[in-house]
């Protein structure tokens, strides 16, 4: 009977330590461990939310970058001419243009870019000098200080993106500066 006895402890001491030792005791850290986590981050969600100071600045920032960033879309086509005469933004803001060849030719054929000028520039002398910069997508080096932005040329199909900073208030010209494009490829850029 001892015997029985001591073997059913040793029995209940072996389960004991299996289910409910030293492993469960781990677990049980573990979980912790883990609800500590949740916990922290609870808690930083609810002092966001009580700080209604610190939330409204970052929705400000957040609302801010998205005002200061000007997308616009002009269009050149096969008939030698922009979709758009006229673009206007605030000055200091972020600039992303693209700009989109709808027609079908090539650059070769009927080339398009987007030239913004600076104040005072002769567009008309600027499209002969560019006429000989092909390889520079029609922008002449030696005029390269009257150019404030400007995409690469494209062909039929093609568009491109370029991001720039508006330069301070006042009118400004932009062509296309493909040779024989600016007397009907341009427009006025109005910094406010």
């Amino acid at each position: 009977m001892r015997l029985l006895k001591l073997t059913f402890g040793i029995i209940s001491i072996s389960l004991f330590i299996a289910c409910g030792g030293n492993g469960s005791q781990e677990e049980s850290t573990t979980k912790e461990k883990t609800m500590t986590s949740k916990e922290i981050m609870q808690q930083k969600a609810k002092e966001r939310a009580e700080s209604p100071e610190a939330s409204k600045s970052e929705e400000d920032a957040a609302n801010k970058n998205e005002q200061d960033v000007v997308e616009i879309t002009i269009e050149g086509n096969d008939q030698m001419r922009f979709n758009l005469d006229e673009m206007k933004v605030k000055a200091g803001s972020t600039v992303k243009l693209t700009l989109k060849h709808v027609g079908k030719m090539t650059k070769q054929q009927m080339g398009h870019n987007w030239v913004l000028l600076t104040k005072g520039t002769d567009i008309m002398e600027f499209g002969q000098k560019a006429a000989g910069a092909a390889d520079n997508d029609y922008i002449p080096e030696a005029e390269a200080s009257k150019v404030i932005a400007n995409t690469k040329t494209l062909g039929g199909g093609e568009e491109t993106t370029i991001t720039f900073e508006a330069p301070e208030k006042g009118t400004y010209d932009f062509i296309c500066s493909f040779p024989g494009h600016v007397a009907l490829m341009k427009g006025k850029f109005i910094v406010q």
